[in-house]
């Protein structure tokens, strides 16, 4: 839960720290700030600020969670279960901004992930449907909205996969 620099900032000051143990000949506690500094290498890569970002994207500060966002410069290295959500709040994040190429992009990567709740996949496939039927590519809305449908959604949901089943031009079913 750490950003890019407060992570370094931190590695400073065990590295540090772990000169000043090999120095008095504690050989313990190099042992525990190595581990230290290997477990925060390695959080980087895999943890990423995903969790910082899912917080300000949950308050509404788009702006903070995009440069959250942005810290992560590699986010193939991202836990399955931290990219899934990287790539969601990027899906929102450019879909919010008007590239709904990189919202689809982002959102794809993310249909293809696991996520804890069907209902959670259903939104995506339905961010996945609004884009396409704002491209008026109504084939992949049909494709989007039927794999949604055999989800277990709830019935806000049920009722978005209704209305833009409904928006599909009735000469194109």
């Amino acid at each position: 839960m750490m950003t890019t620099k407060v992570r370094i900032v931190v590695l400073l000051l065990a590295l540090l720290l772990l000169i000043y143990a090999i120095y008095a000949h504690v050989y313990q506690s190099v042992a525990l700030i190595i581990g230290g500094m290997g477990y925060l290498i390695w959080s980087h890569f895999r943890e990423g600020t995903v969790f910082l970002a899912s917080q300000a994207f949950q308050q509404h500060d788009f702006e903070k969670a995009r440069r959250l966002l942005a810290d992560i410069k590699k986010p193939e290295y991202l836990r399955k279960k931290r990219r899934n959500y990287y790539e969601f709040m990027s899906g929102n994040l450019a879909l919010k901004a008007g590239d709904y190429d990189a919202a689809e992009r982002h959102f794809q990567i993310a249909s293809r992930l696991p996520f804890r709740r069907p209902n959670d996949k259903a939104i995506i496939l339905v961010n996945l449907a609004n884009i396409n039927l704002h491209k008026k590519d109504y084939e992949r809305v049909r494709a989007y909205i039927a794999v949604a449908r055999k989800l277990e959604v709830t019935s806000r949901i049920a009722q978005i996969i209704n209305k833009i089943e409904n928006e599909i031009p009735k000469d194109q079913s």
